[in-house]
Protein backbone atom coordinates (compact mmCIF):
# COMPACT_ATOMS: atom_id res chain seq x y z
CA UNK A 1 0.00 0.00 0.00
CA UNK A 2 1.18 3.20 -1.21
CA UNK A 3 0.20 5.17 2.26
CA UNK A 4 2.94 3.23 4.16
CA UNK A 5 5.41 6.18 5.17
CA UNK A 6 3.28 7.53 8.67
CA UNK A 7 3.53 4.26 9.98
CA UNK A 8 7.01 3.65 9.17
CA UNK A 9 7.79 6.86 10.83
CA UNK A 10 5.79 6.85 13.16
CA UNK A 11 4.10 4.22 14.28
CA UNK A 12 6.80 1.80 13.93
CA UNK A 13 8.17 2.00 17.50
CA UNK A 14 4.93 1.34 19.12
CA UNK A 15 5.36 -1.92 17.43
CA UNK A 16 8.36 -3.32 18.89
CA UNK A 17 8.02 -6.46 20.13
CA UNK A 18 4.62 -7.15 18.60
CA UNK A 19 4.28 -9.16 14.88
CA UNK A 20 0.88 -8.10 13.57
CA UNK A 21 -1.18 -11.04 11.82
CA UNK A 22 -2.43 -9.29 8.59
CA UNK A 23 -1.53 -6.67 6.38
CA UNK A 24 -2.16 -3.23 7.34
CA UNK A 25 -4.47 -2.39 4.69
CA UNK A 26 -6.83 -4.95 6.52
CA UNK A 27 -8.68 -5.19 9.35
CA UNK A 28 -9.35 -8.42 10.54
CA UNK A 29 -10.22 -8.45 14.24
CA UNK A 30 -11.11 -6.37 16.77
CA UNK A 31 -8.77 -3.56 17.27
CA UNK A 32 -7.16 -4.66 13.85
CA UNK A 33 -3.97 -5.76 13.24
CA UNK A 34 -2.65 -7.48 16.51
CA UNK A 35 -5.51 -5.88 18.76
CA UNK A 36 -3.16 -2.12 18.33
CA UNK A 37 -5.74 -0.03 17.50
CA UNK A 38 -3.48 1.48 14.94
CA UNK A 39 -4.26 2.12 11.17
CA UNK A 40 -3.15 3.66 8.08
CA UNK A 41 -5.68 5.84 6.41
CA UNK A 42 -4.23 9.38 7.03
CA UNK A 43 -6.96 10.96 4.80
CA UNK A 44 -10.01 10.42 7.14
CA UNK A 45 -10.65 13.79 8.12
CA UNK A 46 -10.80 15.04 11.52
CA UNK A 47 -13.91 16.76 11.15
CA UNK A 48 -17.51 15.84 8.70
CA UNK A 49 -20.96 16.38 7.64
CA UNK A 50 -23.35 13.85 6.13
CA UNK A 51 -22.14 14.66 2.53
CA UNK A 52 -18.49 13.23 3.57
CA UNK A 53 -19.62 9.74 3.88
CA UNK A 54 -18.85 7.75 0.99
CA UNK A 55 -21.93 5.93 2.15
CA UNK A 56 -24.23 5.40 4.83
CA UNK A 57 -26.28 1.95 5.03
CA UNK A 58 -28.64 0.57 7.53
CA UNK A 59 -28.03 -2.39 9.74
CA UNK A 60 -30.74 -4.76 10.65
CA UNK A 61 -30.83 -5.67 14.59
CA UNK A 62 -28.43 -4.73 17.42
CA UNK A 63 -24.91 -5.34 17.88
CA UNK A 64 -21.93 -4.45 20.14
CA UNK A 65 -19.59 -6.05 17.85
CA UNK A 66 -17.15 -3.77 15.58
CA UNK A 67 -16.89 -4.36 11.83
CA UNK A 68 -13.52 -5.98 10.35
CA UNK A 69 -12.61 -5.71 6.67
CA UNK A 70 -10.46 -7.79 4.63
CA UNK A 71 -9.49 -7.20 1.15
CA UNK A 72 -13.10 -5.86 -0.09
CA UNK A 73 -15.38 -7.54 2.74
CA UNK A 74 -17.05 -5.92 5.56
CA UNK A 75 -17.97 -8.56 7.80
CA UNK A 76 -19.84 -7.77 11.28
CA UNK A 77 -22.50 -9.37 13.41
CA UNK A 78 -25.80 -8.20 14.38
CA UNK A 79 -28.83 -9.73 16.97
CA UNK A 80 -32.66 -9.19 16.19
CA UNK A 81 -33.46 -7.53 19.93
CA UNK A 82 -36.98 -9.51 20.12
CA UNK A 83 -36.29 -13.24 18.67
CA UNK A 84 -31.90 -12.69 19.81
CA UNK A 85 -31.64 -14.38 15.98
CA UNK A 86 -28.09 -13.63 15.05
CA UNK A 87 -26.72 -12.90 11.91
CA UNK A 88 -23.37 -12.55 9.91
CA UNK A 89 -23.20 -10.06 7.14
CA UNK A 90 -21.21 -9.16 4.22
CA UNK A 91 -20.98 -6.24 2.84
CA UNK A 92 -18.88 -4.86 -0.42
CA UNK A 93 -16.73 -1.94 1.11
CA UNK A 94 -16.98 0.34 -2.47
CA UNK A 95 -20.76 0.90 -1.71
CA UNK A 96 -21.87 -0.55 1.24
CA UNK A 97 -24.32 -3.46 -0.57
CA UNK A 98 -24.97 -6.85 1.45
CA UNK A 99 -23.41 -9.85 -0.57
CA UNK A 100 -24.76 -12.05 1.71
CA UNK A 101 -26.32 -12.95 5.34
CA UNK A 102 -25.99 -16.35 7.42
CA UNK A 103 -29.20 -16.29 9.90
CA UNK A 104 -28.62 -18.32 13.08
CA UNK A 105 -32.08 -19.11 15.31
CA UNK A 106 -32.03 -18.37 19.00
CA UNK A 107 -34.07 -17.91 22.05
CA UNK A 108 -34.04 -14.26 23.97
CA UNK A 109 -32.38 -14.46 27.06
CA UNK A 110 -32.19 -12.12 30.17
CA UNK A 111 -28.51 -10.03 29.99
CA UNK A 112 -27.21 -6.86 31.20
CA UNK A 113 -28.75 -4.06 29.29
CA UNK A 114 -25.17 -2.74 27.58
CA UNK A 115 -24.98 -6.31 26.15
CA UNK A 116 -26.12 -7.31 22.68
CA UNK A 117 -27.26 -10.88 21.34
CA UNK A 118 -24.34 -9.90 18.61
CA UNK A 119 -21.52 -8.50 21.10
CA UNK A 120 -18.34 -10.23 20.09
CA UNK A 121 -16.24 -8.92 17.32
CA UNK A 122 -15.74 -11.61 14.32
CA UNK A 123 -12.26 -12.49 12.97
CA UNK A 124 -11.62 -12.58 9.21
CA UNK A 125 -8.62 -13.35 6.82
CA UNK A 126 -8.85 -14.75 2.98
CA UNK A 127 -10.59 -17.75 3.71
CA UNK A 128 -13.57 -15.65 5.05
CA UNK A 129 -15.38 -15.16 8.73
CA UNK A 130 -15.74 -16.78 11.93
CA UNK A 131 -17.96 -14.92 14.59
CA UNK A 132 -18.99 -16.15 18.10
CA UNK A 133 -22.73 -15.96 19.49
CA UNK A 134 -22.88 -16.23 23.47
CA UNK A 135 -25.88 -17.24 25.36
CA UNK A 136 -26.17 -18.77 28.48
CA UNK A 137 -26.68 -22.59 27.00
CA UNK A 138 -24.08 -22.17 24.40
CA UNK A 139 -21.47 -20.21 22.59
CA UNK A 140 -21.85 -21.03 19.33
CA UNK A 141 -18.90 -20.79 16.82
CA UNK A 142 -19.11 -20.59 12.98
CA UNK A 143 -16.43 -20.27 10.01
CA UNK A 144 -17.66 -19.21 7.06
CA UNK A 145 -16.52 -19.21 3.43
CA UNK A 146 -16.22 -16.01 1.90
CA UNK A 147 -19.53 -16.79 -0.13
CA UNK A 148 -20.91 -17.34 3.72
CA UNK A 149 -21.25 -20.77 2.55
CA UNK A 150 -20.85 -22.86 5.84
CA UNK A 151 -16.57 -24.15 6.76
CA UNK A 152 -17.58 -25.49 9.82
CA UNK A 153 -19.29 -25.06 13.35
CA UNK A 154 -18.74 -25.66 17.21
CA UNK A 155 -21.04 -25.83 20.62
CA UNK A 156 -18.61 -24.63 23.35
CA UNK A 157 -21.12 -25.33 26.11
CA UNK A 158 -22.66 -23.16 28.33
CA UNK A 159 -21.37 -19.90 29.30
CA UNK A 160 -21.54 -18.49 32.80
CA UNK A 161 -21.43 -15.19 33.54
CA UNK A 162 -23.48 -11.92 35.46
CA UNK A 163 -23.46 -9.64 32.13
CA UNK A 164 -22.75 -12.23 28.99
CA UNK A 165 -19.75 -12.88 27.04
CA UNK A 166 -18.07 -10.46 25.66
CA UNK A 167 -14.50 -11.63 24.69
CA UNK A 168 -13.88 -12.04 20.49
CA UNK A 169 -12.11 -14.59 18.00
CA UNK A 170 -8.96 -14.25 16.67
CA UNK A 171 -7.16 -15.86 13.29
CA UNK A 172 -3.71 -16.15 14.43
CA UNK A 173 -1.90 -18.06 10.81
CA UNK A 174 -4.11 -21.07 10.68
CA UNK A 175 -5.29 -21.18 14.20
CA UNK A 176 -8.40 -19.91 15.30
CA UNK A 177 -8.10 -18.87 19.03
CA UNK A 178 -10.82 -17.52 21.53
CA UNK A 179 -10.46 -17.38 25.64
CA UNK A 180 -13.63 -18.91 27.03
CA UNK A 181 -13.31 -17.68 30.25
CA UNK A 182 -16.51 -17.68 32.78
CA UNK A 183 -17.47 -16.34 36.04
CA UNK A 184 -17.46 -17.77 39.84
CA UNK A 185 -19.90 -16.00 40.61
CA UNK A 186 -18.63 -16.74 44.42
CA UNK A 187 -15.86 -14.35 43.57
CA UNK A 188 -18.48 -11.60 42.60
CA UNK A 189 -17.76 -8.37 44.54
CA UNK A 190 -20.52 -8.77 47.05
CA UNK A 191 -22.48 -5.95 45.76
CA UNK A 192 -23.43 -8.07 43.01
CA UNK A 193 -24.19 -11.40 44.59
CA UNK A 194 -26.94 -12.22 45.83
CA UNK A 195 -28.90 -15.43 44.34
CA UNK A 196 -26.07 -15.57 41.75
CA UNK A 197 -23.86 -16.26 44.39
CA UNK A 198 -25.63 -19.77 44.57
CA UNK A 199 -24.89 -21.03 41.02
CA UNK A 200 -21.71 -23.26 40.18
CA UNK A 201 -18.53 -21.69 38.37
CA UNK A 202 -18.32 -21.98 34.89
CA UNK A 203 -15.69 -24.01 33.22
CA UNK A 204 -13.06 -21.40 31.82
CA UNK A 205 -10.46 -22.25 29.23
CA UNK A 206 -8.37 -21.06 26.33
CA UNK A 207 -8.64 -23.08 22.62
CA UNK A 208 -6.94 -23.06 19.75
CA UNK A 209 -8.85 -24.49 16.53
CA UNK A 210 -7.87 -25.45 13.07
CA UNK A 211 -8.55 -22.53 10.79
CA UNK A 212 -10.55 -24.76 8.05
CA UNK A 213 -11.49 -27.79 9.65
CA UNK A 214 -12.34 -26.20 13.18
CA UNK A 215 -10.86 -29.80 14.90
CA UNK A 216 -9.05 -28.49 18.35
CA UNK A 217 -5.54 -28.15 18.49
CA UNK A 218 -4.71 -27.43 21.81
CA UNK A 219 -6.52 -26.39 25.06
CA UNK A 220 -5.53 -24.73 28.34
CA UNK A 221 -7.73 -24.80 31.12
CA UNK A 222 -8.02 -21.60 33.07
CA UNK A 223 -9.34 -20.90 36.73
CA UNK A 224 -12.79 -19.02 36.65
CA UNK A 225 -13.66 -15.70 38.66
CA UNK A 226 -14.96 -12.31 37.42
CA UNK A 227 -15.27 -13.26 33.77
CA UNK A 228 -13.20 -10.92 31.78
CA UNK A 229 -14.74 -9.79 27.98
CA UNK A 230 -10.82 -9.15 26.78
CA UNK A 231 -9.03 -9.96 23.46
CA UNK A 232 -5.54 -11.20 23.25
CA UNK A 233 -2.99 -8.51 21.66
CA UNK A 234 0.18 -10.33 19.85
CA UNK A 235 3.71 -9.81 21.00
CA UNK A 236 6.71 -11.12 20.12
CA UNK A 237 9.20 -10.84 23.16
CA UNK A 238 12.72 -10.39 21.35
CA UNK A 239 14.31 -13.75 20.66
CA UNK A 240 11.00 -15.40 21.86
CA UNK A 241 8.03 -16.85 19.73
CA UNK A 242 4.77 -14.83 18.67
CA UNK A 243 1.99 -14.98 21.64
CA UNK A 244 -0.78 -14.03 22.40
CA UNK A 245 -1.39 -12.10 25.60
CA UNK A 246 -4.62 -12.64 27.77
CA UNK A 247 -5.58 -10.61 30.78
CA UNK A 248 -8.00 -11.79 33.31
CA UNK A 249 -8.87 -11.21 37.04
CA UNK A 250 -7.58 -15.25 37.89
CA UNK A 251 -4.66 -15.25 36.32
CA UNK A 252 -3.08 -11.60 35.66
CA UNK A 253 -1.61 -11.26 31.78
CA UNK A 254 -0.36 -14.52 30.50
CA UNK A 255 1.50 -15.00 27.00
CA UNK A 256 0.46 -17.83 25.33
CA UNK A 257 2.30 -19.60 22.11
CA UNK A 258 -0.84 -19.47 19.31
CA UNK A 259 0.91 -22.69 17.11
CA UNK A 260 2.03 -24.47 20.22
CA UNK A 261 -0.85 -23.87 22.88
CA UNK A 262 2.16 -23.44 25.59
CA UNK A 263 2.19 -20.88 27.89
CA UNK A 264 4.94 -18.66 27.75
CA UNK A 265 5.05 -16.27 30.39
CA UNK A 266 2.60 -15.34 33.32
CA UNK A 267 2.09 -12.77 35.61
CA UNK A 268 -0.42 -13.49 38.34
CA UNK A 269 -2.62 -11.50 41.00
CA UNK A 270 -1.93 -7.92 38.96
CA UNK A 271 -5.88 -7.52 39.07
CA UNK A 272 -8.23 -7.57 41.63
CA UNK A 273 -11.65 -6.55 39.19
CA UNK A 274 -13.18 -7.20 36.43
CA UNK A 275 -10.82 -7.22 33.23
CA UNK A 276 -12.99 -5.24 30.36
CA UNK A 277 -10.65 -3.20 28.09
CA UNK A 278 -8.13 -5.45 26.12
CA UNK A 279 -4.48 -5.53 26.59
CA UNK A 280 -2.21 -3.53 24.47
CA UNK A 281 1.45 -3.33 23.36
CA UNK A 282 4.57 -1.50 22.15
CA UNK A 283 7.54 -0.35 22.93
CA UNK A 284 8.48 -3.37 24.45
CA UNK A 285 5.46 -3.24 26.74
CA UNK A 286 1.83 -5.35 27.37
CA UNK A 287 -0.66 -3.10 29.06
CA UNK A 288 -3.40 -3.86 30.50
CA UNK A 289 -6.25 -3.14 33.33
CA UNK A 290 -9.60 -3.64 35.06
CA UNK A 291 -12.05 -1.82 36.70
CA UNK A 292 -15.73 -1.91 38.63
CA UNK A 293 -18.81 0.08 37.98
CA UNK A 294 -17.26 2.50 34.76
CA UNK A 295 -14.34 3.04 36.55
CA UNK A 296 -10.89 1.94 36.03
CA UNK A 297 -9.06 0.38 38.95
CA UNK A 298 -5.39 0.55 37.42
CA UNK A 299 -3.28 -0.03 34.58
CA UNK A 300 0.08 -2.21 34.85
CA UNK A 301 2.72 -2.24 32.25
CA UNK A 302 4.62 -5.25 31.89
CA UNK A 303 8.36 -6.06 30.24
CA UNK A 304 8.07 -9.49 28.58
CA UNK A 305 12.02 -11.07 27.99
CA UNK A 306 13.07 -14.14 26.65
CA UNK A 307 12.96 -15.49 30.02
CA UNK A 308 9.66 -14.48 31.19
CA UNK A 309 8.08 -11.01 32.37
CA UNK A 310 7.91 -8.28 35.24
CA UNK A 311 6.23 -5.50 36.08
CA UNK A 312 7.40 -2.50 34.57
CA UNK A 313 5.11 0.55 36.03
CA UNK A 314 1.68 1.07 37.55
CA UNK A 315 -0.73 3.99 36.70
CA UNK A 316 -3.02 3.99 39.56
CA UNK A 317 -6.37 5.28 38.77
CA UNK A 318 -8.91 7.49 37.39
CA UNK A 319 -7.80 4.96 34.74
CA UNK A 320 -10.49 3.62 32.15
CA UNK A 321 -12.55 0.21 32.73
CA UNK A 322 -13.80 -0.31 29.46
CA UNK A 323 -11.97 1.38 26.67
CA UNK A 324 -8.76 -0.23 26.06
CA UNK A 325 -5.17 1.40 26.16
CA UNK A 326 -3.55 2.88 22.81
CA UNK A 327 0.38 3.13 22.66
CA UNK A 328 1.51 5.21 19.39
CA UNK A 329 5.08 5.15 19.81
CA UNK A 330 6.71 6.61 22.87
CA UNK A 331 3.11 8.26 23.85
CA UNK A 332 0.25 5.89 25.60
CA UNK A 333 -3.21 7.21 25.46
CA UNK A 334 -5.63 5.75 28.51
CA UNK A 335 -9.22 7.20 27.61
CA UNK A 336 -11.43 6.64 30.35
CA UNK A 337 -15.30 5.35 30.93
CA UNK A 338 -16.26 9.18 31.54
CA UNK A 339 -14.46 10.96 28.94
CA UNK A 340 -11.44 12.23 30.52
CA UNK A 341 -8.30 11.35 28.43
CA UNK A 342 -4.81 11.43 29.93
CA UNK A 343 -1.38 11.23 27.90
CA UNK A 344 1.41 9.10 29.35
CA UNK A 345 5.14 8.21 28.16
CA UNK A 346 4.94 4.62 27.35
CA UNK A 347 8.22 3.52 28.95
CA UNK A 348 7.87 5.00 32.15
CA UNK A 349 3.96 5.67 32.69
CA UNK A 350 4.85 9.28 33.29
CA UNK A 351 1.43 11.37 33.25
CA UNK A 352 2.20 14.04 30.46
CA UNK A 353 -1.02 15.74 30.38
CA UNK A 354 -5.12 14.88 31.74
CA UNK A 355 -8.16 16.88 29.87
CA UNK A 356 -11.49 16.51 29.61
CA UNK A 357 -13.29 15.57 26.41
CA UNK A 358 -16.76 14.82 27.66
CA UNK A 359 -19.36 12.16 26.97
CA UNK A 360 -19.45 8.66 28.28
CA UNK A 361 -17.48 6.07 25.83
CA UNK A 362 -17.56 2.12 25.80
CA UNK A 363 -15.66 2.09 22.27
CA UNK A 364 -11.78 1.98 22.03
CA UNK A 365 -9.51 4.63 20.50
CA UNK A 366 -7.66 3.80 17.41
CA UNK A 367 -5.21 5.49 15.51
CA UNK A 368 -4.43 7.04 12.03
CA UNK A 369 -2.96 9.81 10.81
CA UNK A 370 -1.39 11.39 13.19
CA UNK A 371 -5.03 11.69 14.81
CA UNK A 372 -7.22 9.57 17.15
CA UNK A 373 -11.06 8.73 17.38
CA UNK A 374 -13.27 7.11 19.52
CA UNK A 375 -16.89 6.93 19.69
CA UNK A 376 -18.93 7.82 22.50
CA UNK A 377 -21.90 5.96 23.82
CA UNK A 378 -24.22 8.80 22.07
CA UNK A 379 -22.41 8.58 18.85
CA UNK A 380 -20.26 11.50 19.14
CA UNK A 381 -16.85 10.69 16.94
CA UNK A 382 -14.34 12.50 19.65
CA UNK A 383 -10.79 13.35 17.33
CA UNK A 384 -7.99 14.49 19.39
CA UNK A 385 -3.85 14.80 18.54
CA UNK A 386 -1.91 11.42 18.88
CA UNK A 387 0.88 14.17 20.35
CA UNK A 388 2.10 15.57 23.50
CA UNK A 389 0.08 18.54 23.71
CA UNK A 390 -3.34 17.97 24.06
CA UNK A 391 -5.21 19.20 20.87
CA UNK A 392 -9.15 18.30 20.40
CA UNK A 393 -9.41 18.37 16.46
CA UNK A 394 -13.27 17.35 15.87
CA UNK A 395 -16.19 16.45 17.49
CA UNK A 396 -19.14 14.46 15.09
CA UNK A 397 -22.34 13.25 16.11
CA UNK A 398 -23.57 10.18 14.27
CA UNK A 399 -26.86 10.54 15.03
CA UNK A 400 -27.27 7.51 16.98
CA UNK A 401 -25.80 5.79 19.78
CA UNK A 402 -22.47 3.52 19.63
CA UNK A 403 -21.12 1.19 21.32
CA UNK A 404 -18.51 -0.22 18.79
CA UNK A 405 -14.62 0.60 17.96
CA UNK A 406 -14.08 2.17 14.55
CA UNK A 407 -12.04 -0.24 12.00
CA UNK A 408 -9.53 1.56 9.48
CA UNK A 409 -9.16 -0.65 5.82
CA UNK A 410 -7.87 0.53 2.44
CA UNK A 411 -7.58 3.99 3.40
CA UNK A 412 -11.13 4.94 5.07
CA UNK A 413 -12.74 4.06 8.50
CA UNK A 414 -15.77 2.45 9.11
CA UNK A 415 -17.66 3.58 11.80
CA UNK A 416 -21.10 1.78 13.06
CA UNK A 417 -23.85 3.34 15.03
CA UNK A 418 -26.75 1.56 16.67
CA UNK A 419 -28.49 1.42 13.07
CA UNK A 420 -26.34 2.07 10.58
CA UNK A 421 -22.87 1.65 9.12
CA UNK A 422 -20.85 4.70 8.14
CA UNK A 423 -17.89 4.66 5.48
CA UNK A 424 -15.27 7.79 5.84
CA UNK A 425 -12.59 8.71 3.74
CA UNK A 426 -10.71 8.49 0.08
Amino acid sequence: MAKRAFLLAVVLSAWVGVVASAPAQDWPRFRGPGGLGLGDAPNVPATWSEQDYNWKVAVPGVGHSSPVVVGKRIYLTTGDTQTARRTVLCLDTADGKTLWKREWDSSPFRQHSDNSFASATPAADEHGVVALFGSPSRMLLVALDTEGKDMWSLDLGAYVGMHGSGSSPVIVGDVVVLANEQEDPGALPTVYRGEAAKQPAGVSFLIGLDRKSGKERWRIARKSDQAPYTTPCEFRAPGGPLTLVFSSTAHGLTAVDPAAGKIVWEVGKLFKDRCCASPSAGAGLVIAGDGLGSRGTHQMAVRPTADGATVAYEIKKPTPQVPSPLIVGDLLFLWNDDGWVACYKTATGEQIWREKVGGAFYGSPVCTGKRIYCISRKGEVAVIAAADKYELLGRVSLGEPSYTTPAIAGGRMYLRGRGHLFSLGK
